[in-house]
């Protein structure tokens, strides 16, 4: 069910103002960090309503809390956590290589940010929406319920040619993942566990079809791939335009648990990226992580939460710096 937190119209104006202003004043007071409770006392139903949202989109399609998971994941490299990539536009974050075509959910925040417009008009950031909202998609598929810092502020400029450039792929070799990693202040530990969060979501064809053969006589399947799901990969790929979807997870495609893990310890990565943390050359730094949370699920959950708030921390705009966009795909 829904919340509604409407209030009458000539109140809203002057609430409004007063709760900006008490946000304002708890970012000066926090000199720049971010915290746990930073929307108490100028929206204190600011969680409420974004879980609700959350909740009504996962119901209608379970995917959407892993496409949640990775619209802050890749804020957060680009420009640091600052609800970049929700800028529509020419150098629209959207419209770069990593995110054209894959990254999902714009609507459902689209839809929390009107709802909590509506509650606490001009308060909480795109930003930390998509904070919330990761936090949530995770949470809702059965991951570890972390404690989100909250105060960012948002960007006026996106970054397509950083969007390009910073991501991580599911191409690249896991050494120029973990120092795309380290410029942003994530160590080798926040590598492997961050990609834990392949727990859940899908994967196209087009991100995993380097691993396949191409059907020919003569060609030849990636060796860390295990050979029957290469058969049932390539099943599905051939003859299709690159757009078909399998889970990342095999076997546990919704449930947020360690099971990624443990597919990595059978070849059953889906991207070379998921499977090059356990197997082949480069792996070194991270094998002995991967068999530690294959065995110890409670030991990646809470990992998981602690390098989600280390990531959300990224760069974040504070104070009077940026701004709140009162619509996410546009500067105010």
């Amino acid at each position: 069910m829904e919340h509604n937190y409407s209030c009458s119209r000539d109140v809203n104006c002057l609430a409004a103002l007063l709760l900006a202003a008490l946000c304002l004043g708890a970012a000066v007071v926090a000199r720049g960090q971010l915290t746990d409770d930073f929307y108490d006392d100028c929206c204190p139903q600011a969680e409420d309503i974004v879980k609700a949202r959350v909740s009504a989109a996962m119901k209608a399609e379970a995917r959407m809390g892993a496409s949640l998971l990775r619209l802050h994941f890749h804020d957060c490299f680009v420009n640091g956590c600052d609800g970049s990539i929700l800028l529509d536009g020419s150098n629209s974050e959207k419209l770069a290589g990593p995110n054209l075509n894959s990254a999902r959910g714009f609507e459902v925040v689209d839809a929390i940010k009107a709802d909590l417009e509506k509650a606490c008009p001009g308060v909480v950031s795109c930003a930390d929406v998509l904070a919330l909202a990761a936090k949530y998609g995770v949470l809702l598929s059965g991951g570890p319920d972390y404690d989100v810092l909250l105060g960012r502020r948002d960007g006026l400029v996106a970054n397509q040619s950083g969007a390009n450039s910073n991501l991580p792929g599911p191409f690249d070799p896991i050494s120029d993942i973990i120092k795309k990693f380290r410029d942003v202040g994530l160590n080798t530990t926040d590598v492997v566990v961050l990609s834990g969060g392949h727990t859940i979501g899908r994967g196209r064809c087009t991100l995993f079809s380097n691993r396949l053969s191409n059907f020919s006589a003569t060609s030849s399947v990636d060796p860390t791939l295990d050979s029957s799901l290469a058969s049932s990969l390539q099943a599905l790929c051939r003859g299709g335009d690159g757009n078909q979807t399998a889970a990342l997870d095999a076997g546990s495609a919704d449930a947020f648990d360690n099971h990624y893990f443990q597919n990595l310890l059978s070849q059953k990565g889906l991207l070379s990226s998921d499977q090059g943390l356990f197997s082949g050359a480069g792996a070194n730094a991270t094998k002995a992580l991967v068999q530690l949370y294959g065995a110890n699920s409670e030991r990646f959950l809470c990992d998981f939460g602690r390098s989600m708030v280390k990531m959300g921390n990224i760069l974040p705009l504070t104070g009077s710096a940026g701004q709140i966009r009162k619509n996410c795909r546009a500067v105010n």
